[in-house]
């Protein structure tokens, strides 16, 4: 029996779950007559507790109540003192524990009072479950942040999911709660039982969690990121020395799941480890500067492409461990590899498991559908203005530099955050403060991101996805910019896939379409982008996309690549366009690696290495990518043939290219084009070269300018121009 009406009222509260305050009644308390220690282990027939220093000191606790409540009074001694549980269950089976109710809480009121006001930078180190020993007792601590629960319990194999076991504290009015579990380790698996204030129950997976179970699995997992032991010293040195805007970037875009592939099984992924000896080695002979994986946080759906996210600070096991891809991160310095993610803080799914009503009321969202759902793609909007959900993803872009070593976030979907109404009709949104259309806390979020990141680890890229016309994504925000230092080139991508799709006869009508990004290159810091997105749904592969015969489409791709590396921009590519897959990507499958045995996707393989040593060795191609200072028209004129030239120019004088594009299949001899200076200009690309599968039309390695005046300029060369082909000419000294 308890001794009173409180201590009865008490256990029932303990019993059930409910009490506010676990800690007050469970563990080492001092009274009166001395301590008290009081316990509830549903499955214990007899409990002891032990001093830890003197091992043969014991006390029998009382079992109190039938369902697991024990309770000992120890009259003789007055000073806390640390112990264990010597523990007897009905099958006889005998262990020792240390009892979670005897710590004290463990987060700081200032790493509570950073949360809230949401500027705890590495907010990661504090929430979620961390290893750390207290006491000299190794476990695992684990917090959450649900403010409108009524209870919050951990549960996992450990506790048999029996969220009475490890009820945790609420640290008052931060909406945290917490609790140190001793004896969890590495690999234990858990979840957050949640009772609402509605006496709903939920289980829901760590938002802070490092690492998940393998689908359709979907608990968190305990793991101890701090245990790798980085190779990449002089990367990261030379990276925060790193100007990227005046640098070659050459992306090769990557889905994990899909690059090679095992096996036809449902789960026959490459692994990381594995990735990190062929991956790497492929991107280091094709001449990329940069990988972009699609997203690698953890998803329940393969076929999100991982643009769902339900952890993202946990890496999703289908690959590997979060040790394994910092191996597959550090090869890829260790080879000159810069990594790119892709991340999602524009929205996450509304799984059961996840960020949803996370406990019970709209704590990652907006509680209005009008501004918390994306109708089109049925998930859930970030609430921006809420401090912590935005420590939440500013913590998160933090944590992906801070643990694995990441050089830069592809921000997805960008567009969709600035805008009310994006993907919206009427009625089905809510105009701003103002009346208008722009999400003003997404707006000062990005700014926000960006501020701190770049502020924290020069060197680094921050990429938009930015679909629309937003003005000056890539400009500061002390100018008015959203502060990111790219943004893919989405109008420039559109009109050019536009052009190369239709048939040659009818470019002629259609020459706009090829020339009008110059009018607005420079307005942005662009990333010329032939991305994972256009190639699926119906768009075609690369190769597909283009028209005419077998061997006009190997042309076509070839030109299509050679004006995208003379565009001026940043270059990226998706997997497979680089040996002219043909069908569209499959995100179940591997790459056609098999068409490599056929000459002419192995030629153009060749090519796309052969640009991407071009491009990494000519200044002119990178050094002056965001100013008219790079480029000249030399004929943007010539729609009748379908023909444009252009100048690209570095910072030295000696540094120019000049491209000439043939988007027919027609030769055109004796093309006269003007030029800057006198002297010889040798051909230093043909992408119609037989080593490529072309016809080997060109111009005998070389020209000499003569000094006939053409389009305003004092010199000119008559070059042969190659059908569906680009050349590039590099002026040299006057060798006559």
């Amino acid at each position: 029996m308890v001794a009173n009406s409180l201590e009865l009222e008490d256990v029932k509260k303990i019993l059930c779950a409910e009490h506010s305050d676990p800690f007050c009644v469970l563990g080492m308390h001092k009274t009166e007559e001395g301590l008290v220690v009081r316990a509830f282990l549903p499955n214990a027939k007899n409990v002891k507790v032990i001093d830890n220093n003197e091992l043969e000191v014991k006390y029998n606790m009382g079992k109190i109540h039938q369902d697991g409540f024990f309770e000992v009074k120890i009259t003789d001694r007055t000073d806390f003192f640390a112990y264990q549980f010597e523990i007897l269950d009905d099958c006889k089976n005998y262990w020792t524990a240390y009892d979670p109710y005897c710590f004290l809480p463990i987060i700081s009121e200032y790493d509570l009072y950073l949360f809230n006001k949401g500027d705890h930078r590495r907010i990661y180190m504090r929430l979620g479950a961390h290893v750390m020993t207290v006491n000299g007792i190794a476990g695992t601590c684990f917090t959450v942040w649900a403010p409108c629960a009524k209870r919050v319990s951990v549960v996992g194999d450990f506790n048999q999911w029996d969220g009475r076991r490890h009820c945790m504290r609420s640290l008052g009015s931060s909406g945290v709660w917490e609790i140190f579990i001793p004896s969890i380790t590495q690999g234990c698996i858990y979840k957050f039982e949640i009772k609402t204030q509605n006496d709903d129950l939920f289980k829901r997976a760590d938002p802070y969690a490092f690492y998940s179970e393998l689908r359709p699995n979907n608990a968190s997992v305990v793991y101890d990121i701090e245990n790798y032991k980085w190779q990449d010293e002089g990367w990261m040195t030379n990276r925060a020395k790193t100007n990227y805007l005046e640098q070659p970037i050459a992306i090769y875009e990557v889905h994990m799941g899909s690059w090679m592939r095992t096996s036809l099984e449902e789960n026959g992924f490459i692994s990381y480890k594995d990735a990190a000896k062929k991956l790497v080695s492929y991107v280091k002979e094709m001449g990329y500067t940069h990988i972009e994986f699609l997203s690698l946080s953890e998803h329940p759906y393969d076929g999100s492409w991982g643009y769902q996210v339900t952890g993202y600070y946990a890496v999703t096991p289908r690959y590997g461990t979060p040790a394994d891809l910092m191996y597959l991160i550090d090869t890829c310095h260790q080879n000159g590899i810069g990594v790119i993610f892709d991340w999602v803080p524009g929205h996450f799914p509304r799984d059961a498991h996840g960020l949803r009503l996370f406990d019970g009321s709209a704590l990652y969202e907006h509680a209005d559908a009008r501004q918390g759902e994306h109708p089109d793609w049925g998930t859930m909007i970030f609430n921006y203005g809420r401090s912590e959900v935005k420590n939440f993803l500013i913590g998160n872009a933090m944590f992906w530099f801070d643990k694995y070593h990441i050089d830069g976030l592809r921000v997805d979907a960008v567009a969709s955050m600035l805008c009310l109404d994006y993907g919206k009709e009427e009625g089905q949104w809510i105009p701003n403060r103002y009346g208008g259309r722009e999400n003003i806390e997404a707006i000062e979020f990005l700014r926000h991101l960006n501020s701190v990141v770049y502020g924290e680890y020069p060197g680094v890229m921050m990429i938009a996805e930015e679909s629309t016309s937003w003005p000056m994504v890539s400009k500061p925000p002390y100018v008015g910019g959203l502060g990111f230092g790219f943004k893919w080139n989405m109008g420039w991508m559109n009109d050019f896939l536009r052009y190369m799709s239709m048939d040659s006869v009818y470019r002629k009508y259609h020459h706009n379409l090829i020339t009008f990004s110059m009018m607005y290159a420079f307005s942005e810091n662009f990333i010329l982008a032939l991305s994972h997105d256009e190639v699926v749904h119906g768009k075609c592969s690369m190769l597909n996309k283009m028209p005419g015969d077998y061997w006009q489409k190997f042309a076509g791709l070839r030109l299509a690549y050679g004006y995208q590396y003379g565009h001026p921009g940043k270059k990226l590519l998706f997997m497979g366009g680089e040996f002219g897959q043909f069908i569209e990507w499959k995100y179940y499958d591997s790459l056609d690696w098999h068409l490599l045995e056929y000459e002419m996707h192995d030629k153009i393989k060749r090519y796309v290495k052969d640009l991407n040593a071009l491009y990494r060795s000519e200044p002119a191609l990178y050094e002056i990518d965001f100013s008219f200072k790079g480029f000249e028209w030399i004929n943007c004129d010539d729609a009748q043939q379908s023909v444009v030239s252009f100048l690209r120019k570095g910072k030295e004088s000696k540094e120019l290219l000049i491209f000439v594009c043939n988007f027919t299949p027609v030769v055109h001899d004796h093309y006269r084009i003007g030029v800057p200076v006198e002297g010889y200009y040798k051909e230093i690309l043909n992408s119609d070269a037989n080593i490529y599968g072309g016809s080997n039309a060109g111009n005998c390695g070389g020209l000499y300018a003569e000094p006939i005046g053409c389009g305003g300029r004092p010199y000119s060369i008559a070059l042969k121009v190659p059908p569906l082909a680009i050349v590039v000419f590099k002026p040299t000294v006057n060798l006559r």
